[in-house]
């Protein structure tokens, strides 16, 4: 099974979905030495098989596969006995839901499209999904936003694969632990991208990264895996120095050639038309840092936390935005210190930032 000692630089790749994440991205770091990472987070599992089978072609070096626990998979939700009752609860964010479709319909009217019917209890075909990463045994799969079943990690540990939950807290840290993970990712306010609480209407922990990883360490006896802000050799020092044993970075390979990040997208970073980053559930109705941009300044405000169904409503108008080369109305995930990003090739970035400590 998958140890952070099969690594020669003690980085891994965060998996980025929706586009950034790529089988050459993922090559890219672990043949630099780290650990490469596929998001199948709205991927067709057809096209996650292609992204496995093309990965494999890149390296013979391990790398990781992500899946979304979505509500009706996670197996830490909470429990049904916990403040009002689950059909007040779903039908108060039902109603959430479309007042937040009626604030989009001037938008969806300017692109001239109608908005989709929305589904909760989506989850992005996990099963097909799970099943292709047991059958192609992959080395590591790493989760987020919950903790999946206990006998989905049973069966992975049998097939030898080794198992990443992700926490953003002491409780979540616990829960991971105690559900069986292998390695903890500890995810710090910072961070580009989703935030991964375990529950959808969960405001995430500010401590600072290495805050978090001191405490964390005093719950969890497993590897931690740094991430959060994490873009130059200076943080990943002060990472390593508070606990981890690995960093996670996202935002620092967006701008590589290797990187499948739209052309607005990667500009956006460097340009300075986004000054700053911003938390919003906009796009997606879970808490995500981005770059602020005028979406986010029309919308976030109204934005329920409503996850799928806020990512199914702006699905259509992200790809209209994506289409007229607007990066005003595209979800521009990226850390706090966007800027940093570099336009070189995702192995120098690995070797870059392994400089910094000690591989394990």
């Amino acid at each position: 099974m998958f140890s952070l000692r099969d690594l020669t630089a003690a980085v891994i790749g965060a998996p980025m979905a929706g586009g950034p994440s790529t089988p050459a991205l993922a090559a890219a770091v672990s043949n630099a030495g780290g650990l490469g990472s596929l998001a199948a987070a709205y991927r067709r599992p057809e096209d996650l098989a292609a992204d496995i089978d093309r990965t494999r072609a890149l390296t013979d070096r391990p790398f990781a596969v992500n899946l979304f626990v979505h509500a009706a998979v996670n197996a830490a939700a909470p429990s049904a006995a916990e403040g009002p009752g689950p059909e007040a609860r779903m039908a108060d964010r039902a109603a959430a839901v479309e007042r937040y479709r009626a604030a989009l319909e001037p938008e969806a009217a300017r692109y001239g499209i109608r908005l989709p019917a929305t589904d909760p209890a989506d989850t992005d075909g996990w099963d097909a999904k799970l099943e292709l990463v047991l059958d192609l045994g992959v080395p590591v799969v790493s989760f987020m936003f919950g903790i999946p079943p206990a006998d989905v990690v049973a069966e992975l540990h049998r097939r030898g694969t080794a198992v990443v939950l992700t926490a953003t807290d002491e409780a979540e840290a616990a829960a991971a632990q105690a559900h069986g993970a292998d390695l903890l990712c500890v995810q710090g306010p910072l961070a580009g991208g989703h935030r991964g609480t375990h529950e959808v209407e969960k405001v995430p922990d500010i401590r600072n990264l290495p805050e978090l990883l001191t405490a964390v360490r005093r719950v969890a006896n497993l590897p931690l895996i740094a991430a959060g802000g994490i873009t130059g050799p200076g943080q990943a020092a002060e990472a390593f120095a508070a606990g981890a044993a690995a960093i996670q970075v996202g935002t620092a390979l967006l701008r590589t050639p290797e990187s499948g990040a739209a052309p607005e997208h990667q500009d956006s970073l460097a340009d300075g038309r986004y000054p700053e980053t911003t938390v919003t559930r906009a796009f997606s109705g879970r808490l995500a840092r981005g770059l602020r941009n005028g979406f986010i300044d029309r919308y976030d405000a109204l934005a329920p936390a409503a996850f799928p169904e806020v990512n199914q409503l702006t699905k259509p108008l992200r790809a209209r935005a994506a289409a007229a080369h607007d990066a005003d109305g595209l979800a521009l995930w990226a850390g706090a210190n966007f800027a940093d990003a570099r336009q070189e090739p995702a192995g120098d970035v690995v070797r870059r930032l392994a400089a910094a400590v000690t591989s394990p």
